[in-house]
């Protein structure tokens, strides 16, 4: 789940299974795959680059990486098609989601997603309806440690950033999806270590959870979204309240 606490996602995470592992270099194969469709060069395909930096970060074999850029860029023939779609979900105590997808066979997925949604508290929103609330952009995260984090600001800005964000052991870089791979690499130059780069949905405004039971349906029905095979991405606009966030 991309959720947002200002900028981080409060929640619990399970262990990561070697079954769920396998699950994740599926759907980073498959958003390499579309995104190669633009074009098989990470220098000028942005999307692209993100994508495979984010899957080398979740440990997909350079094999893997490599055949998924094929299929997209058709170098390898493949009869599956596969296709993106983002549906628009209002979920429990008034938060709202856009759920990503790829899929190649958008019925299931849509039929999929209505019945996690139908058994959770959640429900299909008009399309136009939540995606306003959110902005697409590039967000880096840099570590501090130990750098003056007034100095990593300025450096970001300089290289082309819209926003930063100072939190604890970490600045949070906000850039326009074009400009992610130049400003990474500008502060990389500068010594300063990335942790992590990517693509993604923030929201405008945020709601704050400030009930338990309401926070365990949410994050369950999240859990529950992002369990399907053809979900690559949940992204929300809650914030959980600290105290709640201690219980779960």
């Amino acid at each position: 789940m991309s959720g947002h606490s200002k900028w981080h996602n409060i929640q619990a995470r399970k262990s990561v299974t070697d079954a769920k592992k396998g699950k994740s270099y599926s759907k980073h194969g498959k958003l390499i795959e579309v995104a190669a469709r633009s074009g098989g060069d990470m220098v000028t395909n942005p999307t692209l680059r993100s994508a495979v930096e984010r899957a080398k970060a979740d440990g997909v074999p350079n094999a893997n990486v490599e055949r998924a850029i094929k299929k997209g860029t058709g170098e390898l023939k493949d009869d599956t098609i596969i296709v993106d779609a983002l549906y628009e979900i209002r979920g429990p105590a008034n938060t709202v989601m856009l759920v990503d997808v790829l899929t190649d066979n958008k019925n299931r997925s849509l039929q999929s997603v209505k019945l996690v949604l139908m058994k959770n508290g959640g429900e299909m929103s008009a399309a136009g309806s939540v995606a306003w609330m959110f902005d697409k952009v590039g967000l880096i995260e840099v570590n501090l440690a130990g750098k003056s984090a007034d100095e990593i600001e300025l450096a970001a800005i300089d290289a082309g950033a819209s926003d930063v964000n100072v939190g604890e052991g970490t600045v949070e870089v906000k850039t326009d999806p074009s400009q992610l791979h130049a400003v990474k690499v500008a502060l990389e130059k500068s010594g300063y270590t990335v942790s992590k780069s990517e693509i993604t949905y923030l929201p405008k405004n945020t709601v704050t959870i400030s009930d338990l039971e309401k926070a365990r349906q949410l994050l369950k029905l999240i859990e529950l979204l992002e369990e399907d095979d053809d979900v690559t991405t949940v992204y929300g606009n809650y914030e959980i309240d600290d105290a709640i966030a201690e219980q779960l």
